[in-house]
């Protein structure tokens, strides 16, 4: 954990830094947000911790603009609810009253170095490949890690770094399909001032951020060939050039990426360096889908019902044996991300203390059960070997429709709150909120968030 303190606070942050650095964290100090900008662009960091008095919003901002990620808490003197209030509404992550308690510190500092990303399995299948995670973390290989979308690909790239000898050091992380094309080069390897258009400051890269430890690069196979020539030679000469650089910078890391296409196939299509693929993929960890993995899905499923019934300060939630059978049965096609999903809306919707099968709402909207078509409403038999593809009541329908319907309905569930509306529907809040303009401009009753009731306005 990398943490800058940012301020004075009539001393109060330096007691905060002496329990931060008991908890195991790197601390540096910054004056002001000037002095942190310099040392997250020369350094990095992995959390500024900010006197309420400075200009948080203005530094936040600024971060964005650098394209930099890294989450801000901020601290004041008491219990100012105003200022704590308005440092939350700048983009600040937690506000921490002063003097500091211990552990409190404690709990936010292992709230951000673990990010939410516990290593949860039980499955034999699973146990196969952790085996081997075991077996090769401590050497210096690189590691392809592969399977769907949503199986756990970044849980597992901070299990083998927690398990590598460069566990002390950081691990870092880059979403090569999240950057736009032409920013992801300067995001990687760093930049020089004025070396491009927003260039304000010289910046290190993450391969800089990640010296000694581990780079993470995440969906690697949606990375530009052109780029992909500059990667290989970074990780051949262990040496990078920074965009609009004079020279090379020596890096110490080791690679870890992962893909959930099909590299085989890109590298025929001439659009994946087989080279590269050869470089990276020295073990290849293949996480299998989560319905291979029933008890991975039996223990997940405990965990995310204890997790969002702490998230939404509801009493625990327990899942039923019924409901169990129809969460394994189910083919999860989202894989982990789907199944955390279904379990925050499971949770918001049990009454009692049990989760049953009917409070199962899969993400496509539908209940567990299959949906009976009309013709089987009477308790005809359909003809063997078919399956209700739907209810009649859809057919006709547009997809558009068929989304407003859903959301509308979840809304008057939820006596019209847009919180907890958007959470079972798996969608942000802004998001919900930006349909639900759209309803009212076109006419449609859309429940109001006191009395759950469709109006117009």
């Amino acid at each position: 954990m990398r943490l800058i303190i940012v301020g004075s606070l009539q001393d109060q942050l330096s007691t905060a830094s002496k329990i931060a650095i008991n908890n195991g964290a790197k601390v540096t100090h910054a004056a002001d947000e000037e002095t942190a900008l310099k040392l997250i662009r020369s350094k990095g960091a992995d959390l500024l911790m900010v006197d309420i008095k400075l200009n948080i919003k203005g530094l936040i901002d600024q971060l964005e603009v650098e394209r930099i990620s890294t989450p801000v808490v901020a601290c004041g003197v008491g219990n100012d609810s105003d200022e704590a209030v308005a440092a939350i509404r700048a983009g600040a992550k937690e506000y921490i009253p002063l003097p500091p308690d211990p552990e409190l510190i404690a709990a936010v500092l292992t709230a951000i170095s673990t990010d939410d990303h516990e290593f949860i399995y039980r499955d034999r299948v699973m146990m196969q490949v952790v085996s081997l995670a075991d077996q090769i973390a401590p050497s210096e290989a690189s590691i392809m890690i592969t399977g769907e979308s949503g199986t756990g690909k970044e849980v597992m790239a901070r299990y083998v770094h927690s398990k590598s000898r460069r566990a002390n050091k950081p691990f870092i992380s880059v979403n090569c399909a999240a950057i736009p094309e032409n920013l992801l080069e300067s995001e990687l390897f760093g930049h020089e001032k004025g070396s491009f258009t927003g260039a304000v400051a010289r910046r290190i890269g993450k391969f800089e951020e990640a010296d000694g430890g581990t780079l993470f690069l995440d969906e690697i196979s949606e990375m530009d060939v052109r780029l992909q020539a500059k990667l290989l030679r970074a990780i051949q000469e262990r040496e990078i050039d920074r965009v609009g650089g004079s020279g090379p910078v020596k890096v110490d890391l080791r690679i870890l990426a992962t893909s959930n296409r099909d590299l085989k196939e890109e590298i025929k299509e001439g659009r994946f360096r087989e080279d590269l693929h050869f470089r990276l993929n020295v073990v290849n960890l293949h996480i299998p889908p989560l319905n291979q993995r029933p008890e991975d899905i039996r223990v997940l499923c405990k965990h995310f019902a204890k997790k969002y019934s702490e998230f939404n300060a509801l009493d625990e939630k327990d899942v039923s044996d019924d409901a169990m059978q129809v969460l394994i049965n189910h083919s999860w096609p989202g894989n982990v991300r789907e199944l955390e999903n279904t379990l925050h809306r499971a949770v918001l919707l049990t009454a009692g203390h049990k989760i049953g099968k009917h409070d199962i709402l899969l993400p496509d909207g539908k209940p567990h059960m299959a949906i009976q078509s009309q013709s089987n409403k009477g308790g005809v038999a359909a003809p063997e070997g078919t399956e209700p593809l739907a209810d009649a009541s859809m057919v006709g329908k547009t997809v558009s429709d068929v989304e407003r319907d859903l959301i509308i309905d979840t809304l008057k569930h939820c006596l019209g709150n847009r919180t907890h509306a958007a959470n079972i529907l798996g969608i942000s809040i802004r998001t919900l909120r930006n349909k639900l303009n759209i309803y009212m401009s076109e006419g449609v009753p859309v429940p109001s968030p006191r009395e759950g009731q469709p109006n117009t306005l």
